[in-house]
């Protein structure tokens, strides 16, 4: 039986594009589903700021993702902005096979095009380019069927307890969401626990759901 792993993702992320080197690692009953999400809506759900937000996190973050991408064989180099507003791209690889969304060739064509060959996709003719490489009609990204898919992407992502990209989420055969493991460095715990969907329920994880919260911060607060 199929196993489902839904991947949500952020154009804007370069780790996502990352990421996608070690799909092949999975299991081969594993089915991956591509579900773009705005990352930005995320963010703001959780009171968060995004890394290349933070200045002093900043090129730490960009130098990081070019020293993965070239150990994981997954070249990255940036477009001339970042961070940029994915929203219009988003929407076009969301509307995608009639609403259900761009398959994973093509979500990794689209990441090829920001972070391997370092195209802008923010202003109209990056947004005409990308969709003329990926074979998609333009019209998706304005298209109210693109929107709406987005944005129940993006809600499913939230009630997942999705808080980062790229963020894979597991589904058991009766279809119910198992835990979020986000960015590449959690890789090697998905597949371990796609290998042993008990993992967590035993001694010492079992017992990491107690700790109690010593102390709370308010939410982080753009100046």
């Amino acid at each position: 039986m199929k196993r489902r792993l839904d991947f949500y993702y952020d154009l804007l992320s370069p780790y996502a594009h990352i990421v996608l080197a070690r799909l092949p690692e999975l299991p081969a009953d594993v089915t991956v589903r591509p579900r773009g999400i705005l990352f930005g809506a995320v963010l703001a759900h959780h009171g968060q700021l995004g890394p290349a937000e933070i200045d002093a996190k900043r090129l730490h973050t960009y130098r990081q993702a070019v020293f993965l991408g070239a150990t994981l064989g997954r070249e990255t180099v940036f477009p001339p902005r970042h961070p940029f507003n994915p929203l219009a791209a988003l929407r076009l690889l969301a509307g995608a096979n009639d609403g259900a969304g761009a398959d994973l060739d093509t979500v990794r064509g689209a990441f090829d095009f920001v972070f391997s060959q370092g195209h802008p996709i923010d202003t109209p003719d990056g947004l005409a380019a990308l969709a003329e490489r990926l074979a998609l009609d333009p019209a998706l990204a304005t298209a109210e069927t693109s929107k709406s898919a987005l944005k129940a992407n993006t809600a499913d992502a939230v009630a997942a307890g999705v808080f980062g990209v790229p963020s894979f989420v597991p589904h058991v055969a009766d279809g119910v969401a198992g835990p979020v493991f986000w960015g590449v460095d959690a890789f090697d715990m998905l597949l371990a626990f796609l290998d042993d969907p008990n993992i967590f329920e035993r001694p010492p994880y079992a017992a990491l759901n107690q700790i109690e919260i010593g102390v709370r911060r308010e939410k982080a607060q753009r100046a």
